[in-house]
């Protein structure tokens, strides 16, 4: 609650000095250990979910009034449709819910956060105006397809390039970046410059040991450092398109 109120307070800030502005709400609410966000706590009574699964659930709803919160300040001061929001999580899902290398909040994708497998590296990311407007000049510039889903790779590097590309605003020519221009993707199209590959490094111990993700197309490849028994293989492969659940391996 108090972050939500110093972020309210630095946009106001910045529109009584009559400048842009760039906030980043990193929530650790929503973070192991899961300590109850009193305020909600009496909406989660059901008997059949512990107690950290009802704590986790209050984190959820403080977070969403968190961001509620601000959206009802752009509106307030007058610059919704001039602000453009970006909301994701920057791993997979960790809710007290299900096994670690098997299916929980984030079903049917396996896994949770620090794991290789999907339901650990997808996050939820979703791009909007704070208040869409046709005829807009900034948005104009990034038109967003409204309640479209998107199903080509995005990543966390892209915001950096997409926010260049709607502030005006040009790379140097020698400057190299990760990530791509979303405004194709977020008009509902493809990206057909777009790679269709995806490599990760996890070197370190958390749920998934030591291991590199590679995907190309509708092929993920896992290979790993450290079997941690000698049964296991040193490298496992799933077709994402015909088995999202990673439960058919076809390395051999």
């Amino acid at each position: 609650e108090a972050l939500t109120i110093e972020a309210n307070r630095e946009i106001t800030k910045a529109v009584e000095e009559k400048r842009p502005f760039y906030l980043n709400m990193a929530h650790y609410a929503v973070h192991s250990p899961f300590q109850a966000d009193k305020r909600f706590l009496s909406r989660y009574t059901d008997p059949d979910k512990n107690e950290q699964a009802r704590a986790f659930a209050t984190l959820i709803e403080g977070m969403d009034k968190s961001l509620g919160d601000i959206m009802d300040q752009l509106e307030k001061l007058g610059i919704a449709e001039n602000t453009l929001i970006f909301f994701l999580g920057d791993n997979g899902g960790d809710a007290p819910l299900g096994e670690e290398r098997g299916y929980g909040s984030s079903a049917p994708l396996r896994g949770k956060k620090g794991t290789e497998f999907e339901g650990g590296m997808r996050v939820p990311f979703i791009v909007s105006w704070a208040k869409p407007r046709k005829g807009n000049k900034f948005q104009k510039r990034l038109p967003i397809e409204a309640g479209g889903m998107q199903s080509q790779l995005g990543t966390i590097m892209d915001i950096y390039p997409t926010v260049l590309s709607v502030a005006g605003c040009k790379l140097p020519a020698d400057y190299v970046i990760d990530g791509f221009d979303l405004k194709k993707q977020l008009s509902g199209k493809v990206n057909r410059k777009r790679l269709e590959t995806f490599l990760m490094h996890f070197p370190h111990a958390h749920r998934g040991n030591y291991f590199t993700v590679y995907r190309e197309g509708d092929w993920k490849l896992i290979y790993y450092y450290s079997p941690e028994t000698p049964k296991q293989p040193k490298a496992v492969l799933y077709n994402l398109k015909e088995d999202q659940e990673e439960k058919k391996e076809l390395s051999s």
